[in-house]
């Protein structure tokens, strides 16, 4: 018999610029734009138009992550089974492929006056507000480990990271910042 998953979120010490996102609602849906079409008025979130960047409808978002393929997040995670049925059943015969990682991996907040620059110490990306706006996303990796960056506001980043790397993230993001917060 399969082992349940385990629904925990991981030990994230809190401070004033590291924050565990609460439980969230997370899909990947792959699919072209009748996918999208039919599953949109279900997920209540329009799905952006230019690539690398996310729609907001509160409590929901949708991220483009690359052609054809989206990461859901969603605030109620108590709505998991309701809401991937509805999304199964509006997208019908229309092909795609939806899968539910809401257990998969978690989600982190960093934030302040030196959240891209301490990114950056592990980040290849320019996060430089003129290159990296407010509103975009994309996969890329923060080291060795493979994350999903969100830039929400000007000060402050979504990251999605699988929960097995959950200690070396952290680490790695309390390492870098020692230079910024001191023991913080």
């Amino acid at each position: 018999m399969p082992e349940v998953a385990i629904r925990t979120l991981p030990t994230v010490p809190t401070s004033e610029w590291l924050k565990a996102v609460p439980p969230t609602l997370r899909f990947i849906l792959h699919g072209d734009a009748r996918a999208r079409s039919a599953a949109g008025p279900i997920w209540g979130v329009a799905f952006a138009e230019e690539a690398c960047r996310a729609v907001v409808q509160s409590p929901r978002a949708t991220l483009w992550l690359g052609p054809d393929e989206y990461l859901l997040l969603g605030a109620d995670p108590e709505s998991e089974d309701a809401t991937a049925d509805a999304l199964e059943s509006a997208l019908g015969d229309v092909p795609h492929a939806l899968v539910n990682i809401s257990h998969r991996q978690f989600g982190l907040e960093v934030s302040g006056p030196h959240a891209a620059t301490m990114l950056s110490g592990a980040c290849p990306l320019d996060l430089d507000l003129l290159e990296f706006p407010v509103g975009m996303c994309t996969r890329t990796v923060l080291a060795k480990a493979d994350i999903v960056l969100w830039r929400t506001s000007e000060a402050a980043f979504h990251l999605e990271v699988w929960r097995s790397f959950s200690g070396y993230v952290i680490g790695l993001l309390s390492e870098i910042a020692l230079e910024f917060h001191g023991g913080e």
